[in-house]
């Protein structure tokens, strides 16, 4: 099969196109013939032996998100049979190698596709929808609430904002002017552009944040909650100094990091279902130009998400 791996922690020209020998599923596991594999940021930041770097080890198999079709099942495997199409984000953080023609997992870290998404829309949806679902369960994000999403047009964020406005909140997202009707398409209440103001400045007293970027503007980000309010940070590790700020201002922080959840999983693909959540493909790429989506990924203009092509499954 082909596959993308890393001999070195070069960032993205260290990504290389080989061939190695297709898996086979262990008990309780699956083998599923990948038709897109998603591309995140923490893809980039592996790609630099920058994150994960004590759970993987050279060579390295690069990607996590994973949509196409079972092909085997492993002993035990109740869940699924040969031919269902499913996707999932297998293995997070240890290597899951979705950047390939096949993959192997616990049957358990897939759910089911939803019939109204394509594959690349699928493969789109697993790490960056379990973000944002986690991140809302974690703060308890209900109807009438008031959440911030920082970078909301990007991958999380545009998921984030559609997931909490099927639970009720009123929605305030942050992105560049021009990204704001994209914004207004997945349903934000109200958009702000972070490189003309400071956000802390015009969004008050929300009852939740959720923080994609971390550093100085996780921080700030604290003073737009209510007291008492809750901030949840899915960069707390590049945020020093989170939790005493927080406790300084009397609003809590959560450092947070998804897992693979297939109850999750089948929660996202219910909201697709019902016409309340759609995954924003902004690139294909085919799986050879994998590198040149991690160029894509690390320049922070992606609205949406990219995706590599790994092969033709059928509509």
């Amino acid at each position: 099969m082909r596959a993308v791996i890393q001999r070195d922690w070069k960032g993205p020209e260290a990504l290389e196109l080989v061939d190695l020998k297709p898996p086979r599923p262990a008990p309780t596991e699956i083998l599923v013939r990948v038709a897109y594999a998603g591309v995140n940021p923490v893809d980039h930041y592996t790609a630099q032996g920058i994150a994960y770097n004590r759970v993987l080890s050279l060579p390295f198999r690069q990607g996590w998100d994973v949509a196409g079709v079972v092909e085997e099942i492993g002993y035990g495997v109740t869940r699924f049979r040969p031919g269902d199409r499913v996707f999932g984000m297998p293995w997070f953080p240890r290597e899951a190698g979705g950047y390939a023609e096949y993959v192997t997992a616990p049957s358990r870290h897939f759910a089911r596709m939803p019939a109204e998404l394509s594959f690349a829309e699928a493969a789109a949806l697993p790490l960056a929808g379990l973000t944002a679902w986690q991140m809302l369960e974690v703060a308890q994000v209900a109807l009438g609430q008031r959440v911030l999403v920082t970078a909301a047009a990007g991958g999380v964020g545009h998921l984030a904002v559609q997931i909490a406005k099927a639970r009720g909140a009123h929605v305030t997202g942050t992105a560049r002017a021009a990204k704001h009707e994209f914004l207004r398409r997945m349903g934000v209440d109200e958009a702000v552009d972070y490189t003309t103001r400071n956000v802390s400045d015009v969004v008050r007293d929300v009852d939740v944040v959720i923080q994609i970027f971390g550093g100085e503007p996780g921080l700030r980000t604290l003073g737009c909650l209510r007291p008492d309010g809750i901030l949840v940070s899915a960069q707390g590790a590049w945020t020093p100094g989170l939790a005493d700020r927080a406790a300084e201002l009397g609003v809590r922080a959560i450092t947070y990091l998804v897992e693979p959840d297939a109850e999750g999983l089948e929660s996202l693909a219910d909201l697709v279902r019902r016409g309340q959540l759609r995954p924003h493909v902004a690139t294909e790429l085919p799986l050879e130009r994998a590198a040149e989506a991690h160029h894509l990924i690390a320049a922070g203009r992606t609205t949406g998400k990219v995706v590599l092509h790994v092969a033709d499954l059928g509509a």
